[in-house]
């Protein structure tokens, strides 16, 4: 009797178990399918660059892919398949492809020639335009690794287009490099290590995309060995130090990086290529384009936005204690330098999205934000925009009306404007500018094969 009883009890509690799992995997699908929804109506599952390609035939539902995700938002278990359910967080770390049991993941950039935000490239990077070629963000792929290994792919097939480089006008450089981040750092590296006579152009100075990171900010860079110096022994690091590795290159290999001019144009041909910059031009038979798709920064065009009060970037929290500021933004980046600003002694931080909900932002940030608003250290309003800024105060329009705040500093990191008008104007296609790949593939083909063709004048960049 008392052996039945034990078995009863066994098996209550198993039954009870198995239960509650099916509550709570029936809860999480169901979690993922309104999440689904919500992000299809407000354009946040449609990814912005590389991005898991699911075959949904060989998926077996089984939720690794989202478990191994660094992001933990960009996956979900809908019908029993994997979808993407937030492309905008996913930065291609590539951790859902290396988890999936059964090899149903992929990262790629999809069908291009549906595309408008990717131009179309050669296999080494070589854009429609001859002598025009891009690496980096710029491509569509993201992360430092990738950026490294496109800089070095790119300066390889340029060496290995042959011909003897003496022949030429005088005073033509073998590459104008534009940009010196990750991607124009290792494009750098490699020619000068293949005997290539180049310029670095940066409007900011080395460091790319991560001069804009808030201070301290965690970088992960992923398994990536820079050319001539070799691998980053670790994966993770703070700004500070990277900008640290980038300067080292720039000092121990002997780069030319020319800091402050900005690029206006590109025109001539190939072979004889003329970078057009405020500061003067270079000529040049290759031009690598190594420019990261933030661009110049977003304004938000409203009065006051001229004062000098009004910052772009935040380069140092600390030197803020004490002042009363509004964060405009609702990415990463907004998100990450409103609480490092609610850090500091009697700083007074408000947020104004223009969306009610934090949504594009990875979810450790997500998880931070959360809990320093509801502890009353950030102040969200979220469905606000800026109306007025005046000098010791501004004006929100917000879901009931206008919000007048004391103020004494505003950062507006509302994005960049991505430098694809200047692209398009030099002459490079795009995906999403013609239907058919093939004739995409096929004008470029007849573009290289036939004599240098001429290239436009150029718009401003970044």
């Amino acid at each position: 009797m008392e052996s039945t009883i034990i078995w009863l009890v066994v098996f209550g509690i198993l039954i009870l178990s198995v239960l509650l799992y099916v509550r709570q995997f029936r809860g999480r699908r169901s979690s993922d399918q309104e999440r689904l929804r919500q992000n299809r109506e407000s354009g946040m599952d449609r990814p912005t660059g590389q991005y898991p390609l699911i075959d949904a035939g060989a998926c077996i539902g089984c939720g690794t892919c989202v478990s191994a995700c660094p992001e933990h938002d960009v996956l979900g278990i809908v019908m029993g398949r994997a979808v993407v359910i937030n492309g905008a967080r996913c930065i291609g770390h590539g951790k859902c492809a290396e988890a999936c049991p059964v090899g149903a993941i992929r990262i790629g950039l999809g069908d291009i020639t549906k595309r408008d935000d990717i131009p179309v490239l050669s296999p080494e990077g070589q854009t429609s335009v001859p002598g025009v070629w891009i690496a980096g963000e710029l491509s569509g792929f993201a992360l430092i690794n990738n950026a490294v290994a496109q800089g070095r792919k790119v300066i390889e097939a340029i060496a290995a287009t042959g011909g003897p480089r003496e022949v030429g006008p005088s005073g033509v450089l073998d590459v104008v490099i534009v940009g010196a981040g990750p991607a124009g750092m290792s494009a750098g590296l490699v020619a000068g290590e293949l005997g290539l006579s180049c310029v670095i152009l940066d409007q900011q100075g080395a460091g790319g995309t991560i001069l804009q990171y808030p201070r301290r900010k965690l970088v992960m860079v992923q398994p990536v060995e820079f050319p001539r110096m070799g691998r980053l022994p670790r994966h993770e690091y703070l700004k500070e130090e990277l900008l640290d590795i980038w300067e080292g290159l720039h000092r121990d290999y002997g780069l030319d990086i020319r800091i402050g001019p900005r690029v206006t144009g590109v025109k001539g041909k190939k072979g004889d290529l003329t970078v057009e910059t405020t500061t003067g031009n270079w000529r040049a038979r290759h031009v690598v384009l190594a420019l990261g798709r933030r661009g110049s920064p977003r304004r938000l065009n409203v009065a006051g936005e001229d004062l000098s009060k009004v910052a772009y970037q935040l380069v140092d929290a600390e030197a803020y204690k004490g002042r009363r500021v509004l964060v405009v933004g609702g990415g990463d980046s907004a998100v990450e330098a409103a609480m490092g600003l609610a850090h500091q002694d009697g700083c007074e931080v408000t947020l104004s999205y223009r969306k009610p909900e934090l949504m594009r932002i990875k979810q450790r940030n997500s998880e931070r934000a959360e809990a320093m608003i509801a502890a009353g250290h950030l102040d969200f309003r979220g469905g606000t925009n800026v109306k007025t800024i005046l000098a010791d105060r501004v004006v929100l329009d917000g879901p009931t009306g206008p919000i007048v705040l004391p103020n004494d500093e505003v950062f507006i990191l509302a994005g960049g404007v991505p430098p694809f008008a200047f692209l398009r104007e030099i002459g490079v296609a795009f995906g999403g500018d013609q239907r058919d790949a093939e004739r995409v593939a096929a004008a470029m083909a007849a573009k290289a094969a036939a004599a240098p063709g001429g290239v436009g004048s150029g718009a401003q960049t970044a």
